[in-house]
C-alpha cells in the first residue's frame, strides 16, 4: 500500500513532466501513411473517377459512401478505445486495413472485372465499397493516434506541440505527395490514367508504411487509466460532454476548420486547371507550396509559448487570411493566375493556424479526463467526416449539372467550383472565428519543450 501510494505522486509528476524532441518527433511521424493517402484522396479522387469516365454525380456519390463510413466508424471506434485502451493495436490494425484497400480505390474497378461489365452503375458500387473499407482503416488510425495526446502527457505546452508536429509531418507528407504525383505525371505521360495513379497510390503506401513502423517502435503506449484517475475508473459517459457548452464550440469550430481545408484541397485541382487555365503541372505545384508554407508556420508553432488566450488568437488570424484568400480566388481573373502562387502562401499558413489550434482545442476540451478522450475526438471526427462528404456530394452533383463557361483570356468566370472553392472556406472561416470568440476555454499553465524541436 505504501509503494502504490509512493508511485501515484511520481507517476503524476513524470505525466506532467514536458516531453522531449524524440518522443514527439515519433508520435507525430504515426500519421505519414493516413495524411499521404488523404492528401491523394481530397486532391485527385473527384478527378480521377471523372478521368475514368464517371459521371460528377456518381463520382459524388463515391466520395460520399467513403466519408459516410468514416464518420460512423469514428464513432465505435472511440467508444472500443476508450472500454479497452491498446491504442498502438489499433493503430497497426487501421494501417494495414488502409495500405491493402487504398491501392483498389485508385485501381481498376474488380467487381466489373469479375463481372464481365463495365457499367456505369457497378462502377459505382465497386468504388464506394473499396472508399468505404479505406476510410475505415483510416479512422481507426485517426482516432488512435488522436486520442494518445493527452495519456502521452499532462503539460499543455508539450500537448500542443504534439499537435503540432503532427500537423508538420501532415504537410510533409502531402508535400511528398505532390512530389511523387509531379515525377509520375511527368515520367508517365504515354500511360493511362489508372496505371499512373495506381504508381502514386503504391509509391505512398510505401512511404507511409515506413513512418508508421517507426512510430510503432518508437513510441511508448500511453497508459488509460492514469492513477491520478483512480477515484474514477470508470469510462466518463457520453451525457458527462453533451452537458458542456465548450463541447459544442469545440465541435462546431473542428467541423469549420476542416471543412475549410478538405473543400478547398477537393476543388483546388478543379480550379486551377479549368477555372484559371493554368498548366497541368499546376495541380500539384500550388498544392506543394500550400504545404510548405503550412511546413514552415507548423514548425513556429511548435516554439510558442500556450495559453487559451493565443489558442483563441492565432485561430482567429488563421480565419481571417482564409477569408483574405478566398475573396482573392472568387475575383482571381485568369489573365493573373501567376497571383495563385502568392494566395497559395496565405492559404498555407492559414492553414496550419486553424487545423494546429482547432485539435489543441480538442485537448483543453478533454482535459484530465483521459477515460472519455476517445470519445471526444471519435465524435467530433464523425461530425466533420459527414459535413465534408454532404459538402462535396453537394458542390460536385451540382458542378455536373451547372455549366457556367469561364474567359480563360481576360475576365473573370464565376463557375460552380471557383465560387464553391472562394466562398465555402471562407463562409466557414468566418462562422468559425465567431464561435471561437465566444469560447471560454480553462486558463493553461504555459511551459517551453525540454527541448526545442527546432535544435
Amino acid at each position: 500500500m505504501v509503494n502504490m501510494m509512493d508511485n501515484e505522486p511520481s507517476s503524476e509528476l513524470e505525466l506532467d513532466e514536458p516531453l522531449g524532441r524524440v518522443p514527439i518527433l515519433s508520435y507525430g511521424s504515426g500519421h505519414m501513411l493516413n495524411d499521404i493517402t488523404s492528401s491523394c484522396w481530397f486532391t485527385y479522387l473527384l478527378v480521377f473517377l471523372t478521368d475514368v469516365g464517371l459521371s460528377p454525380s456518381d463520382a459524388a456519390v463515391v466520395m460520399l459512401s467513403g466519408q459516410l463510413a468514416d464518420g460512423f466508424a469514428t464513432i465505435f471506434v472511440g467508444e472500443l478505445i476508450d472500454r479497452f485502451g491498446h491504442f498502438k493495436l489499433w493503430h497497426a490494425g487501421g494501417s494495414i486495413l488502409v495500405a491493402i484497400s487504398f491501392s483498389s480505390v485508385f485501381g481498376s474497378c474488380l467487381p466489373c472485372k469479375l463481372m464481365g461489365t463495365n457499367s456505369s452503375t457497378l462502377e459505382t458500387v465497386g468504388y464506394s465499397t473499396f472508399a468505404s473499407i479505406f476510410n475505415v482503416g483510416w479512422a481507426v488510425a485517426q482516432v488512435s493516434h488522436m486520442s494518445m495526446v493527452n495519456c502521452m502527457t499532462s503539460n499543455p505546452t508539450s500537448r500542443v506541440a504534439l499537435v503540432s508536429c503532427r500537423n508538420a509531418f501532415t504537410m510533409i507528407a502531402n508535400l511528398s505527395l505532390y512530389g511523387i504525383a509531379l515525377l509520375i505525371f511527368s515520367l508517365l505521360q504515354s500511360v493511362s490514367v489508372i496505371v499512373q495513379y495506381r504508381w502514386i497510390a503504391y509509391v505512398s503506401i510505401s512511404i507511409g508504411s515506413c513512418f508508421v513502423a517507426a512510430f510503432l517502435i518508437g513510441t511508448k503506449e500511453p497508459v488509460l487509466n492514469q492513477p491520478s484517475q483512480n477515484k474514477s475508473l470508470s469510462r466518463i459517459s457520453w451525457a458527462h460532454w453533451f452537458k458542456k457548452v465548450l463541447y459544442y464550440q469545440v465541435a462546431l469550430v473542428y467541423m469549420f476548420t476542416r471543412l475549410v481545408t478538405n473543400v478547398s484541397q477537393a476543388f483546388l485541382a478543379f480550379y486551377v486547371i479549368n477555372d484559371l487555365g493554368m498548366h497541368q503541372s499546376s495541380k500539384a505545384l500550388v498544392p506543394a507550396i500550400i504545404y510548405v508554407c503550412s511546413l514552415i508556420v507548423s514548425v513556429m508553432l511548435q516554439e510558442t509559448r500556450w495559453s487559451s488566450r493565443r489558442l483563441k488568437c492565432y485561430f482567429s488570424a488563421g480565419a481571417m487570411l482564409w477569408i483574405l484568400s478566398g475573396v482573392g480566388i472568387v475575383f482571381l481573373p485568369s489573365r493573373m493566375h501567376n497571383f495563385m502562387y502568392a494566395l497559395s502562401i496565405t492559404i498555407g499558413a492559414a492553414n496550419a493556424l486553424m487545423t494546429v489550434t482547432s485539435i489543441s482545442m480538442e485537448g483543453v476540451l478533454v482535459g484530465a479526463d483521459l477515460n472519455g478522450c476517445a470519445f471526444v475526438y471519435g465524435s467530433l471526427s464523425f461530425l466533420d467526416k459527414v459535413s465534408c462528404g454532404i459538402a462535396l456530394y453537394i458542390l460536385e452533383s451540382y458542378q455536373g449539372s451547372t455549366k457556367i463557361s469561364t474567359n480563360h483570356e481576360s475576365s473573370v468566370g464565376y463557375s460552380l467550383t471557383r465560387l464553391g472553392l472562394g466562398l465555402v472556406p471562407a463562409v466557414c472561416s468566418l462562422l468559425s472565428a465567431m464561435v471561437a470568440y465566444t469560447m471560454d476555454l480553462p486558463d493553461t499553465r504555459r511551459r517551453l519543450l525540454v527541448e526545442p524541436l527546432l535544435g
